[in-house]
């Protein structure tokens, strides 16, 4: 399997004339994610593959984390158990094969929806936002995490020092997992958003760690509904982001009973539902 950064050559062109180097670029590949139930005869099937049921342009690295992830996400996971076998098949690199209990009930004629995603939109191929959610529906969120103001400005900073794919290339998004004391218990990184927190779901979801109740989870980016639905179906009951959230994270968050915290900076954030877990620096109102 290749790593997450290849190198190429560039002109580099700034004031005063150009320079030809080396440049670092975060790799961007398809990964067909195919699905199978444990002795089925389609088990044996496509050279013993099972049934696509995916394809996203993620970067390659953490690929079975990532189909375990999606999987939960779209419902079709529930617990550690359900997972038997995920390895790579063919040659490439890029399909990989979840292997799933026999006895999980699973409704594979549902999976004939377009499920095509890209690197940049989770939910890209998908005809509404019904569709997105028909698969648990909205779960609500009961936690009595508190947070301190104080320690989410700091989240942003810690976050940045653990992206090592960031650092080379400037191109990767990342998710993290903090505790309410701001302490960093996971991260993950990827071109495309959604796959980055598909591949922190399919870890914790494979170590047991779900749901993510009594954590806070931290986006380098944008708060779009996509995330905040994947970050349901976790049960994360606090998610902060770096950058704006859209109108759809908001409605969702504040139907799943899900803190949403956007435009976190070392100098304060803005708090768009359930602010009662946040609190704030004191004398700031």
């Amino acid at each position: 399997m290749k790593g997450p950064v290849s190198e190429v050559q560039i002109d580099a062109l700034r004031d005063g004339g150009s320079v030809h180097r080396a440049d670092a670029i975060a790799i961007e590949e398809p990964l067909e994610i195919r699905l199978v139930k444990e002795g089925s005869p389609s088990a044996e099937s496509n050279g013993g593959t099972g049934r696509p049921v995916s394809i996203t342009m993620r970067t390659p690295g953490h690929d079975a984390e990532l189909a375990v992830g999606f999987l939960y996400g779209e419902g079709l996971l529930r617990e550690p158990r359900d997972v038997v076998e995920a390895r790579h098949c063919g040659p490439s690199g890029n399909v990989i094969r979840i292997t799933v209990r026999a006895d999980l009930p699973l409704d594979l004629d549902r999976l004939n929806r377009n499920f095509y995603t890209t690197s940049s939109c989770g939910v890209c191929g998908k005809a509404s936002i019904a569709a997105v959610t028909a698969s648990a529906g909205i779960r609500r969120v009961s936690s009595n995490l508190v947070v301190r103001e104080s320690v989410l400005r700091i989240m942003p900073d810690t976050l940045r020092a653990a992206q090592a794919g960031f650092a080379e290339t400037g191109g990767m998004h990342a998710v993290g997992l903090f505790t309410p004391e701001g302490e960093l218990l996971g991260i993950r990184e990827d071109v495309g958003r959604h796959n980055a927190m598909d591949k922190l779901v399919g870890a914790a979801l494979m170590e047991g760690t779900l749901p993510w109740s009594q954590c806070v989870l931290l986006l380098s980016g944008r708060a779009s509904f996509e995330l905040i639905q994947k970050a349901m179906m976790a049960g994360a009951s606090t998610v902060a982001a770096i950058g704006a959230p859209s109108t759809l994270a908001v409605q969702l968050a504040e139907s799943a009973g899900i803190t949403l915290v956007a435009f976190l900076r070392s100098g304060g954030c803005n708090v768009y539902c359930h602010a009662a877990r946040v609190l704030p620096v004191r004398g700031v109102s």
